[in-house]
């Protein structure tokens, strides 16, 4: 059956930027310089993004959307007109979760995290530089998102040891059960991430994922032609 991908677009102060969210699907979310554009980019990573919801289980529903629907506009704050990110928290955000759609979006959190791991595992160490040369490497960007994820964690009360960063697989395996255990009994208890509502949390954690990842791919360098070599 034919469905519409829901949109909440959060506009900043300063209508300088936009961010169109879509609350069903985290990790789905794309900022512009104006709504309409953020919802055309956002439409334009449906196919990348259709890989998180194959290994969710949901490539039938995904596969399913024709068009988009903005059913909810919300002001964001001047971070959101600076990075053209999501850091405030539409009405859908503070919606009671059932227990299914908790469950729903911890597997696509869950999915956003495989291919983060894939992803890292195969792009080249060394990434394109922007214009002007600037711009981190593979290990520095995996390490950056580990690093913030690890931190929003201790919102819901897991902490590492030490508060070092996790990066081996067992390590990472252990903390994200841990992460999506500390969340269900956030739920279950009707309690808040600190200031956050757990959609939101989730919904962040999945996109801050997802946009590194997508960073990794968009900057690879496997195979690209080296100075003074023939193309293979």
């Amino acid at each position: 059956m034919a469905r519409e991908l829901r949109v909440a677009l959060e506009v900043g102060p300063k209508a300088k930027r936009a961010v169109a969210v879509a609350p069903e699907w985290p990790g789905l979310e794309r900022g512009a310089k104006s709504g309409e554009a953020a919802v055309e980019r956002l439409w334009s990573y449906l196919p990348r993004y259709s890989r998180v919801a194959g290994l969710a289980g949901l490539e039938s529903e995904f596969a399913a959307i024709t068009g988009a629907q903005v059913i909810e506009q919300y002001q964001g704050t001047g971070s959101t007109d600076f990075w053209g990110i999501s850091f405030a928290f539409s009405t859908i955000d503070w919606q009671p979760m059932s227990s299914d759609d908790l469950e729903h979006q911890l597997g696509l959190l869950r999915a956003c995290w495989t291919v983060f791991d894939d992803v890292r595992g195969r792009v080249s160490a060394e990434m394109e530089k922007g214009p002007r040369g600037g711009g981190r490497d593979r290990d520095r960007i995996v390490g950056h998102v580990l690093a913030v994820e690890q931190d929003w964690a201790k919102k819901v009360g897991v902490r590492m040891p030490n508060d070092e960063v996790v990066s081996d697989s067992d390590g990472l395996k252990a903390y994200r059960g841990a992460y999506c255990a500390a969340i269900r009994t956030f739920h279950s208890a009707g309690s808040t991430a600190r200031a956050w509502p757990l959609r939101y949390l989730i919904r962040h954690t999945a996109y801050h994922v997802m946009d590194h990842t997508w960073e990794m791919e968009d900057k690879d360098l496997t195979g690209a032609v080296g100075p003074g070599q023939p193309p293979s």
